[in-house]
């Protein structure tokens, strides 16, 4: 087996984590098309077959939880995304086999020595070899049991991914731009127009609209099923509040308390050995293709950072000379400074000198793999355990919380009692709480001394009205209620909401009055030649834009890209048809255009980054095409099965 790897900093195992999720979930997403195999298999805990490689349950419901750890999903809410993520775990194991498959049929391989090249030159290079050198087997394995792997299946999904990489390099090496797909982008992208526009609001039109007591009957009619229940259910209820704060006032911790429990958890409060740093990064070229690296542009990078470092010496501000002149993005905007790091934490050549000089010393340019550092140490940090006298504070109100807690519960319990045996007056006299009557509330209503808390709305409305005192929690305390009364949710006649339907019905007739009347201002415009002359007579607000390309954005039109797009394609003095635009409809007609040239200075300039932009996008179409047609015919001759017996049955999980 290849034997590579290194470091057990925090850093690198961050880095190398990263990558493994990478290598697990971005493989093959250029085509997403339904798991709709004709046939399936039918064994057991087979999801399906490719070329007779099997893809077993166990790999996609691993993989499905890989996902749903990558889009931080909240555990609440997991369940919901399960069957979502089996699906997308599964077309990328099946995409994977295809891949595979097609690889080995046209005698693709990826040999050792490929992979110690991808190992030592690839994305995980500066992890695996820190400064060109390899770090050693047992870090190695240790490391990628970090992450939850083994060396075989690191190495394993290396060679598939460089598989990969062959299979579809042979389909991108094909794609190219022509120079007149690079000119066509060019004046795609700064052709100019300036256009003058008139536009009707559905709003404005929703004004002119006054419906008869006829119209709004017969709107109210057939539109009977959207008012159905629209008067909500209400609830009254009586509750009496018991306030935090006189909770905590009876509560007392004393300092044998706060001892016993910081004897106990002392292993939490336990710091490693670390160190405070800032520095001003000068970064030096990575080697080239045959890895070397311009000596010339390492010695500039030296010299700059020595140059930094008399001005240093001579008294000038670290911060500003870090914000100005640093590569480390991370920290230049804070005037160099790093956060405090456990002791292995930074590559050894900036541990050794930060930790090798006093607090406030700056160092000499240190040389890493990264370029050149200057170094201030600012703050050291012996290993041990935080002392009680700076933990007094947290630990108590901590041990505070919790009796609170505690003696809330008795309390609670006893109110309960209390009300259900004298009533919940009864229980709130003997609290010294006041007790209150609400009003008919809806579940989006705020009760008074209380305010807006949806956990107490929930409470309310999910009890019944013979369920006696209920206890919730809320922002400021706990309240105790009782339900009293309920209204169910009611349709209501048209006269107590006919402003609603009023305005439902001028909602849905502006929509159709709206159409009409941007069509009439097309019509005139192009009948008259005029469009200013057809926005006076429909009513229409007009407006001149200024010289716009097709990534502006205009004020109440919106993107260029959107259904405006369409004045590029007309000439000077054209006139467009009727435009859509949300909540508003626009006619617009052509001032000036202006065409770039392919002799402009600025073609010269682009060319080559808009010939890149083409040739992406070309591979990715020519690449989703190949997977499409590989599926297609796999799928006819019978090398690739669906068990969509056990597809139904994961997809079911959590659901």
């Amino acid at each position: 087996m290849i034997r590579f790897l290194q470091s057990g900093n925090r850093a690198v195992k961050f880095i190398l984590s990263a990558f493994l999720l990478l290598i697990c979930v971005s493989m093959v997403w250029y085509l997403v098309p339904g798991l709709n195999g004709s046939d399936t298999t039918n064994a057991s805990g087979v999801v399906a077959t490719v070329g007779g490689e099997s893809i077993h349950t166990d790999e996609v419901t691993k993989l499905a939880n890989n996902l749903l750890k990558q889009q931080n999903i909240p555990e609440q809410y997991r369940s919901f995304m399960v069957p979502q993520a089996i699906r997308a775990a599964s077309q990328q194991l099946i995409q994977e086999a295809e891949l595979r498959y097609e690889a080995g049929r046209l005698g693709l391989t990826v040999s050792d020595q490929e992979l110690r090249d991808e190992l030592r030159n690839g994305q995980v290079g500066p992890v695996l070899f820190p400064g060109g050198q390899w770090i050693g087997q047992e870090k190695y394995v240790a490391l990628l049991a970090d992450n939850g792997t083994s060396v075989e299946d690191f190495e394993q999904q290396m060679k598939m991914r460089l598989l990969d990489r062959k299979l579809l390099g042979t389909i991108e090496a094909a794609v190219d731009a022509t120079p007149a797909e690079v000119e066509k982008v060019y004046k795609e992208q700064n052709t100019k127009v300036k256009f003058d526009y008139a536009i009707l609001k559905q709003e404005d039109v929703a004004n002119t609209i006054k419906p008869t007591d006829s119209e709004l009957k017969a709107f109210f009619v057939s539109h009977a099923a959207n008012y159905q229940n629209s008067i909500p259910e209400k609830r009254q209820i009586r509750y009496f509040v018991i306030p935090d704060a006189t909770l905590q006032s009876k509560v007392t911790v004393t300092p044998d308390e706060v001892q016993k429990y910081y004897n106990e958890h002392q292993e939490q409060y336990r710091t490693p050995e670390g160190i405070k740093t800032r520095h001003i990064l000068v970064a030096t070229p990575k080697p080239g293709p045959e890895g070397k690296v311009d000596p010339k542009a390492v010695e500039a990078a030296r010299t700059k950072a020595q140059n930094l470092l008399k001005q240093l010496r001579a008294g000038a501000d670290f911060a500003e000379l870090a914000k100005k002149n640093s590569d480390d993005p991370g920290s230049a905007a804070k005037g160099g400074e790093l956060d405090f790091m456990p002791k292995g934490g930074f590559v050894a050549e900036y541990e050794k000198a930060a930790y090798g000089q006093s607090n406030g010393q700056i160092s000499e340019p240190v040389q890493t793999e990264f370029g050149f550092h200057i170094i201030q140490t600012q703050d050291k940090r012996a290993a041990g355990v935080q002392p009680l006298a700076d933990l007094k504070n947290q630990i108590e109100t901590g041990i505070r919380a919790q009796n609170v807690s505690g003696m809330l519960q008795q309390i609670v319990n006893d109110a309960q009692s209390t009300a259900k045996t004298k009533g919940l007056a009864a229980a709130a006299a003997k609290y010294n709480a006041p007790m209150l009557q609400s009003n008919p509330i809806t579940t989006k209503d705020a009760l008074p001394g209380i305010g807006p808390s949806r956990e107490l709305t929930q409470g309310v409305f999910s009890a019944t009205q013979d369920a006696g005192a209920q206890a919730v929690r809320v922002t400021t305390g706990t309240v105790i209620f009782e339900v009293t009364k309920i209204e169910p949710a009611r349709t209501p006649p048209l006269d107590e909401i006919r402003d609603k339907v009023t305005t439902d019905f001028k909602s849905d007739q502006a929509g159709k009055l709206l159409q009409q009347k941007v069509q009439e201002l097309a019509d005139r415009a192009h009948t008259e030649h005029d469009l200013r002359k057809a926005a006076k007579e429909v009513g229409a607000t007009v407006a001149t834009s200024e010289p716009v390309t097709r990534a502006s954005t205009i004020n109440g039109i919106g993107s260029m890209t959107g259904p405006a797009s369409v004045a590029f394609t007309l000439k000077p003095g054209e006139i467009s048809g009727p435009i859509s635009l949300p909540a508003a409809g626009m006619v617009l007609t052509i001032t000036e255009r202006q065409d770039p040239s392919p002799t402009d200075p600025q073609f010269a300039k682009d060319k080559d980054h808009l010939r890149d932009q083409i040739i992406s996008g070309k591979r990715d179409q020519a690449i989703g095409l190949f997977i499409s047609n590989l599926e297609t015919r796999l799928e006819k001759e019978g090398k690739k099965k669906i068990n969509k017996t056990e597809m139904d049955k994961l997809t079911k999980i959590g659901t």
